[in-house]
C-alpha cells in the first residue's frame, strides 16, 4: 500500500510564494488521484508490497502492457509528489550549506548558477512535466527534465531525484496564470534545503 506524504505544514503556510487553493487542490485532488490509482494498479500487477523507488527502476518487468503505463504515470506522480511536497517549508528559501553546498558549488560552479540552470531547464520543459536535481551513488550531482510524471529513476542510470520542481499547471496556473518562470523563481522561496541535503546524504549512504 502506496501512501501519500503527510504534509508538515498548512495549505496556506508557503504563502504568498505557493497559494493555498493550488495547494489543496494539488494535494488532496492530483496527488490523491495518482496515489489511488497507483495503489489499484500495483495490485492487480502484484507488486504492491514493492518498494516506490525500486518499481520505478524495474518497469519493463512488468509484462502487462496497460499496468506498466499505469502504474509508470500513477506510481511517478505519486513518487514525483512525495519527493516535491517534501521538499518544501515556510521556513524554506536561502541557500544550502555543508556536503551539499560543496556537491552544488563543484557540479555548477556556484549555488546561484546551479539555480540558474535548473531553473532553465524546468521553465524550458515543453509542456507539462518536472525539472530535477539528482544524484548518482557516487555523489556526483545531475540536472535534467523530463516530460509528464517520468522522473530519472526510470532512466536505468542510478540517478537518485533530491529535488523536483512540478511544472504542469496544475502546480502554478491559479495563481501565475502562464507565468512559469514567475511560478519557479517562487519556489525556491520555498525550497527546505535541509530536507534536500537528507535526501543526498541518503543517496550517499547507498
Amino acid at each position: 500500500m502506496f501512501n501519500q506524504i503527510q504534509l508538515p505544514y498548512a495549505y496556506d503556510a508557503l504563502e504568498p510564494h505557493i497559494d493555498a487553493l493550488t495547494m489543496e487542490t494539488h494535494y488532496s485532488k492530483h496527488h490523491a488521484a495518482y496515489t489511488k490509482n497507483l495503489n489499484d494498479a500495483a495490485q492487480k500487477a502484484g507488486v504492491a508490497d514493492k518498494d516506490i523507488s525500486l518499481l520505478l527502476s524495474s518497469l519493463d518487468q512488468i509484462s502487462d502492457e496497460a499496468l506498466r503505463k499505469a502504474i509508470r504515470n500513477n506510481g511517478g506522480g505519486f513518487y514525483n509528489h512525495n519527493l516535491y511536497f517534501g521538499t518544501m517549508s515556510p521556513n524554506g528559501g536561502g541557500e544550502p550549506d555543508g556536503d551539499l553546498k560543496a556537491a552544488l558549488d563543484q557540479a555548477f560552479g556556484s549555488f546561484s548558477d546551479f539555480k540558474d540552470k535548473l531553473s532553465g531547464l524546468a521553465a524550458g520543459q515543453f509542456g507539462s512535466g518536472w525539472g530535477w536535481l539528482s544524484s548518482d551513488r557516487n555523489g556526483k550531482l545531475i540536472l535534467s527534465s523530463s516530460p509528464n510524471q517520468d522522473n530519472p529513476l526510470m532512466e536505468g542510470n542510478g540517478h537518485v531525484p533530491l529535488l523536483g520542481i512540478d511544472v504542469w499547471e496544475h502546480a502554478y496556473y491559479l495563481k501565475y496564470k502562464n507565468l512559469r518562470a514567475d511560478y519557479i523563481k517562487a519556489f525556491f522561496e520555498v525550497v527546505d534545503w535541509n530536507a534536500v541535503a537528507a535526501n543526498y546524504a541518503n543517496v550517499l549512504k547507498g
